[in-house]
């Protein structure tokens, strides 16, 4: 045979007898240590663990709205062509049934009413003749000196002049009516929140002077969508957000009877605290935004450390520690929170056991070295503290 041939086939054959010898060499030695390594593996990571807890969480619907005034009234002028001679309230004032708003010149009125009321005594004179007048002519009556179209006559006059005296005594009181109305006076008690009278303006019958929001009251018109409208009642608490975070509990007033057809959304009438409304710093103004939430009442669920909540690719997940060491990553659907527990809807049992500290740095699989949770050391009482100081050498706190 060709000595060239022969070496592959001398190859061949040396190929095979270093993997018998390495297959002989793995001894059960070898598979012993290989699995000591394999016991000897560091965990991932050291964590601590809890249990879901039973709660009972509140119950609340978020919505938002604008603050406005309960009610507002508008104080106009009822005189006519009279100058503004006198303003006495100005935008934010806190007014009272009855108090004076503003003043009109009244030289003209007074003129008026003097005229008004020489009208009338001139004819309360007349009305005195003519009732003398037909006293007489009813005396004569039987005695024929008087025709009985006189006497008539006479008659009629006296009940003419009666009502000439009552036309002059409509008049006076129509110019003590203007005289009046000199005066504007607020409807009702409020906040004075828009004001347009000008000191030496003539203004006419009917134009507004003054605009107030009526005792003061602010309501919060919270949007809610349709779905969301049945759970509300009338005195349903409520508590409202303002701008820089201050907190109002008020009641609900008013569910509205209509839903917006454009947005879809109902009004639901919040009553706002006369402590957060009425003083001249209340964190609640007429047309300002907050927000808010209705409390419904409260209901059990099932809630977990908020750390133990991990965010990924837009899902939540929690890691339960399983017999091995080793954790197991789940899918949970998170519902509401309360302080520092999460509430979870679906996803773990009550005795799944998930990791706390240290559950944002695993992945599915790990293995971990799993440690109780410590309690924070108790504060020393005050003669712990002072022999504590006196070992140290430093002078114990008074």
């Amino acid at each position: 045979m060709n000595p060239i041939k022969l070496k592959p086939i001398a190859a061949v054959l040396a190929v095979i007898l270093l993997s018998g010898a390495g297959f002989a060499l793995y001894t059960p030695a070898s598979r012993a240590a290989d699995g000591k390594k394999a016991e000897a593996a560091k965990p991932a990571l050291t964590v601590t663990t809890a249990l879901p807890v039973a709660s009972r969480l509140p119950i609340k619907l978020a919505a938002n709205g604008n603050v406005a005034a309960w009610q507002e009234a508008s104080v106009g002028s009822e005189a006519n062509g009279l100058r503004l001679t006198e303003v006495r309230v100005n935008v934010g004032d806190s007014v009272k049934a009855g108090q004076v708003l503003a003043v009109f010149s009244a030289d003209s009125v007074n003129a008026d009413l003097a005229q008004a009321r020489a009208a009338l005594q001139e004819a309360e004179a007349n009305a005195a003749e003519a009732a003398a007048n037909a006293a007489r002519a009813r005396t004569l009556q039987s005695t024929g000196a008087l025709s009985a179209q006189q006497i008539s006559q006479y008659q009629t006059a006296e009940q003419t002049a009666n009502a000439r005296i009552a036309s002059a005594r409509a008049a006076v009181a129509s110019q003590q009516l203007r005289l009046k109305h000199t005066q504007v006076l607020a409807p009702d008690s409020g906040v004075i929140s828009a004001r347009s009278a000008t000191v030496g303006a003539v203004v006419g019958a009917g134009t507004e002077l003054f605009r107030m929001i009526r005792q003061g009251r602010l309501e919060w018109r919270a949007e809610v969508t349709a779905a969301d409208l049945r759970q509300l009642r009338i005195g349903t608490s409520a508590v409202v957000k303002a701008a820089n975070g201050t907190e109002a509990t008020g009641k609900v007033r008013m569910v509205a009877p209509t839903v917006d057809p454009q947005t879809r959304y109902a009004l639901v009438y919040v009553d706002l605290p006369a402590s957060a409304t009425s003083a001249a710093n209340a964190p609640f103004k007429a047309g300002m935004f907050a927000s808010g939430q209705f409390e419904l009442g409260a209901s059990d669920a099932i809630t977990v450390p908020q750390q133990a909540i991990v965010v990924r690719d837009g899902f939540s997940y929690v890691f339960r520690l399983n017999a091995d060491q080793h954790v197991s990553q789940l899918k949970v659907k998170p519902g509401r929170r309360l302080a520092d527990r999460i509430e979870v809807l679906d996803g773990i049992g009550p005795d799944t056991r998930v990791v706390v500290n240290g559950a944002g740095f695993l992945n599915d699989g790990d293995l971990v070295h799993h440690v109780a949770e410590t309690a924070p050391a108790p504060a020393p009482v005050p003669a712990q503290a002072k022999a504590q100081a006196a070992a140290r050498g430093a002078p114990a706190a008074r």
